[in-house]
């Protein structure tokens, strides 16, 4: 194609066409070439594309250049040998990795020698590239220039190492090289120390997650570049295979250049689907992406998640490698002489080294059986809180059995009892043995998680569990796991990294964990009770957080419901402390003071169950807590009648809910309002609390608000008609909306206000309704789409047919809003209920 090019070139330049004519035939051409790759790429995968990619490129280059010489030298042209420039791939043209829409980086290295007008020349040559739609990244570099620019910029040295002459002058190429050489050899120190930091802060930017990066992320084309950075300058080689023998195996090289063409296939069918440049692998993009890469459903797993489950292996074992071999090249660089001397200070034992809690061995170190490498981590301190690379490549090369025996069982279940066993698990997943010390876990290895909840695969999250775990935030989560006994405290470890084994199998994944659970636990000979505990546990593993966030926790029915599902005290502790660590290994933000408070009054609302059933009535708790309050200092000074006015308080809920204190501090403050007193706190998440003794225009307030999202909203029947609201909102606001959010308060008691609401979707079918909910209070379910103004419309409805809200859980996961309502029984509500329905119901 480009020789026919070449020929349509030259018979218009000896027609004498205008140079636009030309730009366009180039122009055309190289989008021919481009719609044509989605053909080629049908039979030509990763690494094979991009080298054909390459080659095109250069022809594609080489023949511009050659236009622009023939324009500027017609029929005296030189040698292209004798003018002083030479295109120079650069970055992942230079090592022939350039995809379809990757940036062309190009250098233009030229001598300035009198007699050529090289600049017009090169200027020329760019511009008709951008003219072209090449997205070109070009340098322009004089060869004396060369050495100084590359300590202007690590970015500059980095691309300049992988250089690959396209076209040109020779003599200048081959002066370059012996500058390159010099470069390579020149400050290498500083070059690695300044590559492995750019290199923590990305992937620190890029971690594994479901939607991978796979360029600049965790095990992406980056990690990879790593390894040729070090190799050539420390090495001095051209291509990393050439130190196959010396620094790896050959089987090691070929399982690693195996997952980096996956990813290579991977990254050039994104770019051609999105046709643009795409290195995220999305939801959006993964359905036709899977196509592509040649997988089909099948009865057990969809063509998504085979395709996620590769991608992910893949980039486990290119990070793994690569890490690995940066570490190994690099030690003989960053490696002080000095310190041989200090070794013998931090010997733990005979090629074993400890400092700063992080375990250390030689990379010679021989490989030893599964068997007498657990016994290994059994010694080791309860201290080390990490392993070097060195000792995870010793792990990797680990020899496995066929077979679990029953001396390596009796082995493993000691190691699984050891209190530091996060670091353990984590550096057994990276020297992948997981699976053949946990066969169970066998399924949950990359396999992917499209829930809309999760962040990372279930292996990730699942060992970033047991990370939470060991280091807990919250101190009353601390202070319950701290009352445990150690041996319980190690099957709550346990549970909280298999909490999820079930998934990846066609039954639902807490049946088939608890069963997975007890013969594991089986074979290993664990404590009975300890086997029919732990299996109880991962069965109902996120039930605790399903009952807080969509349930009345302050409900006899509902308390009794979910604690009978346990079967004693200790249970339900265990259970607090791994929904904390489940919730908490989601993300960073997942776990929020909102879902803290939730989940210790439901652990609190439990309790009793346990102890003594009738305390869960709520007279009898509502009459434990005015006895608490009356034995209140501040209570006794009162007087008598503001005595009678707090014992006078309509709502139980006020008294099921808040602490002694603070509803002293409610009745106290209600006593002196005429009308309406409020208060907005922005200090985390912003909350309002109203005291009013006038009527208040709910639905046009919250209408007013819908712009933020509500987690919970509380309204207690005082006394003398005066009623309590708190509304918590999930974030803060900025301080300019402070302002606004105060005038809707104050316009919310004028009763005639409307405000026009959206009328949310909601289904009949998704609506429950429980009149006999507990002896005072009726409830209404709402599951709906997650929308904005939802429960704004559903408070107008409400006011419509004046029932009186007692309280509202609103909880939001996965799109979808999961909203319980506690109503006061005054005849309004369950006598409407079905009128209720229709007008919740009906689009308007």
């Amino acid at each position: 194609m480009v020789s026919e090019l070449n020929i349509e070139i030259e018979e218009l330049i000896s027609q004498g066409a205008q140079d636009f004519e030309i730009s366009k035939i180039f122009r055309n051409y190289f989008k021919k070439y481009v719609d044509s790759i989605d053909t080629t790429l049908e039979t030509t995968g990763g690494k094979d594309f991009f080298v054909q990619h390459t080659k095109h490129t250069d022809k594609f280059l080489i023949a511009l250049y050659k236009y622009i010489l023939r324009k500027h030298f017609k029929n005296y042209q030189p040698m292209s040998t004798s003018i002083p420039i030479t295109l120079i791939a650069l970055g992942s043209y230079g090592r022939e990795q350039l995809c379809i829409y990757s940036d062309v980086d190009l250098m233009l290295l030229y001598e300035d020698v009198p007699g050529y007008n090289l600049r017009a020349i090169m200027e020329d040559f760019i511009t008709l590239a951008w003219d072209c739609g090449l997205k070109l990244g070009s340098r322009v570099h004089e060869l004396k220039d060369i050495a100084e620019s590359v300590k202007e910029d690590i970015t500059i040295k980095t691309s300049i190492i992988e250089s690959r002459m396209i076209y040109g002058s020779k003599y200048l190429w081959y002066g370059y090289e012996n500058v390159l050489k010099k470069i390579k050899e020149t400050d290498q120190k500083e070059f690695v120390l300044e590559k492995l930091e750019e290199h923590k802060q990305r992937l620190q930017k890029f971690p594994l997650k479901m939607e991978p990066n796979i360029k600049d992320g965790y095990g992406g084309m980056r990690e990879s570049n790593m390894v040729f950075w070090m190799a050539t300058v420390i090495h001095g080689v051209y291509d990393t295979k050439e130190l196959i023998g010396q620094e790896f195996t050959e089987d090691e090289y070929k399982k690693y250049r195996a997952a980096l063409e996956y990813i290579f296939q991977v990254r050039n069918a994104l770019h051609n689907i999105s046709k643009k440049k795409l290195d995220v692998v999305n939801f959006d993009v993964l359905p036709e992406l899977s196509t592509k890469l040649g997988f089909n459903h099948t009865p057990r797993l969809t063509k998504e998640r085979q395709c996620m489950s590769k991608i992910t292996e893949s980039l486990h074992r290119i990070h793994h490698f690569s890490c690995t071999m940066v570490k190994k090249f690099t030690r003989q660089v960053l490696f002080e002489k000095e310190n041989i001397s200090k070794l013998k200070k931090y010997r733990f034992k005979k090629n074993l080294y400890i400092i700063d809690d992080k375990l250390y061995c030689s990379f010679s170190n021989k490989p030893k059986t599964l068997n007498a490498l657990i016994k290994e981590f059994i010694e080791l301190p309860d201290t080390i809180k990490a392993f070097d690379r060195s000792y995870l490549y010793y792990v990797s090369r680990t020899k496995i059995p066929s077979k679990q025996t029953k001396e390596l069982k009796k082995n493993i279940k000691t190691l699984l009892y050891k209190p530091n066993l996060y670091p353990l698990i984590k550096m057994i997943y990276n020297g992948r043995l997981f699976q053949a010390i946990l066969p169970i876990g066998k399924k949950i290895v990359n396999q992917p998680q499209f829930d809309g909840y999760h962040q990372h695969p279930v292996d990730i999250h699942s060992i970033k569990t047991l990370k939470k775990l060991e280091e807990i935030k919250d101190p009353y989560v601390q202070e319950v796991y701290d009352s445990m006994d150690e041996k319980d405290r190690a099957l709550v470890r346990l549970v909280a990294l298999l909490h999820d084994v079930g998934k990846g199998r066609v039954v639902d994944h807490h049946i088939a964990g608890e069963k997975l659970f007890k013969n594991m636990t089986k074979a290993f000979d664990f404590d009975p009770i300890h086997i029919q505990r732990g299996a109880v546990l991962v069965r109902y593993h996120n039930m605790m957080s399903k009952v807080a966030t969509s349930k009345d926790i302050y409900s006899e029915k509902v308390i009794l419901a979910f604690t009978a599902l346990l079967e004693d005290e200790l249970t339900l502790k265990m259970l607090y402390v791994v929904t904390y660590a489940d919730i908490s290994a989601v993300g960073d933000s997942v776990y929020k003071s909102a879902t803290s408070s939730l989940l210790r009054q439901l652990y609190l609302q439990s309790l009793p169950a346990f102890e003594n059933k009738s305390l869960l009535n709520e007279n009898v708790r509502r009459h434990k807590k005015e006895e608490t309050i009356k034995k209140l200092k501040r209570y006794k000074e009162l007087s008598q009648i503001k005595k009678k006015k707090l014992m006078y308080i309509s709502s139980n809920q006020i008294f099921l809910q808040l602490r002694a204190s603070e509803i002293m501090d409610i009745a106290l403050d209600a006593y002196e309002v005429k009308d309406f007193k409020y208060e907005i706190d922005n200090t985390k998440n912003l909350r309002i609390k109203i005291i009013r003794a006038i009527p208040l225009n709910l639905g046009y307030m919250l209408g007013k608000l819908e712009f933020l999202n509500i987690s919970t909203l509380n309204i207690f029947k005082l006394y003398d008609d005066k009623k309590y609201f708190e509304i918590r909102f999930d974030e803060g606001v900025d301080e300019g909306d402070l302002i606004y959010i105060d005038s809707v308060i104050k316009d919310s008691f004028d009763m005639t206000r409307k405000t026009k609401l959206l009328s949310p979707e909601i289904k009949k079918e998704n609506i429950t309704i429980d009149c006999n909910h507990s002896a005072y209070l009726a409830s209404m379910h709402v599951v709906a789409k997650d929308q904005k103004g939802l429960f704004a419309y559903i408070a107008k409805v409400f006011d419509d047919f004046e029932v009186e809200i007692e309280s509202a859980k609103l909880s939001s996961m996965k799109k979808v809003a999961n909203d319980l309502f506690l109503i006061e029984k005054n005849g309004n509500f369950c006598a409407n209920q079905d009128k209720i329905i229709e007008s919740l119901c009906s689009k308007k």
